[in-house]
């Protein structure tokens, strides 16, 4: 068993930490042939980048990919896709101060009660900066989504108590809180500041689409389509919940309202967000996914130090306020990744 890789056949493994030398990632059985260059992965990776705006961490790294192997003269050779980011602006005297402190909310404890070792510097491992590998490891399954015409997109849907209403997915890559509700927007923006100013944090929910999924994707009964992709987003840190289609409302719905009828001309709903029985109906897969607010605020909280002994504690360095507008990039890249090895499986490993 390896906890650092994903995927069976189309196969990811991160590396680094926060405050180490560089994160990275290296990509197995990648097709050989594919188009693929720097400049691919750099566009996923300023998406999900910190310092965008002044919604998020002003931590100032540029996150510029290097691509040390599996490439020549533009396209995949078939042979292990290794991909680095170097660390260049890490501040790691900003926890020095609590060392031997766990911060609330953090894997601090947890890390530490299992490996024995206190990596302080921005949480090491447990760190979102892990998350870099899975884009950047998502732009390469996205390269492969596109040529069997699959889209995938996310958005954000909910800031605090701000729910939209609208849709306009023209607008979601020009706000920083990555919504398709224009007049949301504001809303969303002033919640997230508020909370900044004061020195909190804030949660939100995403939603993602995937259009154009072949009928027959997912494997029952273990390795469900929808299980599949609830396990990857479970696995970006802070995501707390998901719901596929109808949800949890469709706890207080009757059969009667929750079945999607069928017609020659297909389905007349999508209550059950796309798969049936764990596999892909031909309809968008739709899916949304809760963030809990940022760990890291300044706020005096309690708790204790590696001696077991009670302490207070305030988190300094460089955190989002909110962390679902660059969560929406991470999500877009598992589901990739997941999608591209359900159908190697689904295909006998051959996908294009």
């Amino acid at each position: 068993m390896n906890s650092n890789s994903y995927g069976e056949f189309f196969k990811i493994t991160t590396f680094g930490e926060s405050h180490g030398e560089g994160v990275g990632v290296v990509i197995d059985n990648c097709v050989a042939g594919l188009e693929l260059s720097v400049d691919d992965i750099q566009f996923e990776l300023n998406r999900r980048k910190p310092g965008q705006s002044k919604l998020s961490t002003m931590r100032d790294e540029a996150d510029k990919a290097e691509i040390l192997s599996g490439v020549f003269e533009g396209k995949t050779t078939g042979t292990p896709i290794a991909i680095l980011v170097r660390n260049t602006n890490q501040r790691s005297k900003d926890y020095s101060d609590i060392k031997d402190l766990f911060r609330p909310g953090h894997a601090d404890f947890t890390y530490f009660k299992k490996f024995g070792i206190r990596d302080y510097r921005g949480g090491g491992r447990s760190s979102a900066r892990e998350t870099i590998g899975r884009v950047a490891s998502g732009a390469v399954a996205k390269k492969i989504l596109k040529k069997l015409s699959i889209d995938i997109f996310a958005y954000t849907i909910q800031i605090g108590n701000i729910k939209a209403e609208n849709f306009n997915r023209d607008f979601i890559e020009e706000n920083p809180v990555r919504t398709a509700d224009e007049n949301a927007y504001p809303l969303m923006e002033k919640a997230i500041m508020e909370a900044k100013m004061a020195q909190d944090s804030i949660g939100g929910v995403i939603e993602v689409c995937i259009k154009n999924v072949p009928v027959g994707i997912g494997e029952p009964v273990f390795d469900r389509l929808n299980a599949r992709l609830a396990y990857g987003i479970m696995s970006i840190p802070a995501v707390k919940g998901i719901e596929f289609g109808a949800g949890f409302k469709a706890a207080s719905m009757r059969g009667s309202e929750n079945n999607d009828e069928i017609t020659p001309d297909g389905f007349l709903s999508n209550n059950a967000g796309g798969t049936l029985g764990g596999i892909s109906s031909g309809q968008d897969i739709v899916f949304r996914f809760a963030v809990k607010p940022t760990s890291s605020i300044t706020i005096p909280k309690n708790t204790i130090d590696i001696h077991n002994q009670p302490q207070q504690i305030i988190t300094k360095g460089r955190h989002d306020p909110c962390v679902a507008p660059r969560a929406v990039v991470i999500a877009e890249a598992m589901a990739a990744l997941t999608l591209v090895d359900m159908i190697m499986i689904h295909n006998g490993r051959q996908i294009i």
